[in-house]
C-alpha cells in the first residue's frame, strides 16, 4: 500500500543548512568587514581619490 503523506524533498534543506554553516563561518572570520574595506578602496580608486 502507498503512504498518503506527502514526501518532502531533502536536498533543499541540506543545501540551506550547508549555506547557513558557510555564512556563520564567514561572519566568524570577519569576512564582511574585509569585503566592505575592499569595496571602499575600489570605489575611491574609481573616482580618483584613493
Amino acid at each position: 500500500m502507498k503512504n498518503n503523506t506527502p514526501s518532502l524533498r531533502r536536498a533543499p534543506f541540506y543545501l540551506l543548512a550547508f549555506f547557513l554553516i558557510l555564512w556563520i563561518i564567514g561572519i566568524s572570520v570577519n569576512e564582511p568587514q574585509r569585503v566592505l574595506e575592499q569595496a571602499k578602496s575600489i570605489c575611491l580608486e574609481c573616482i580618483g581619490i584613493g
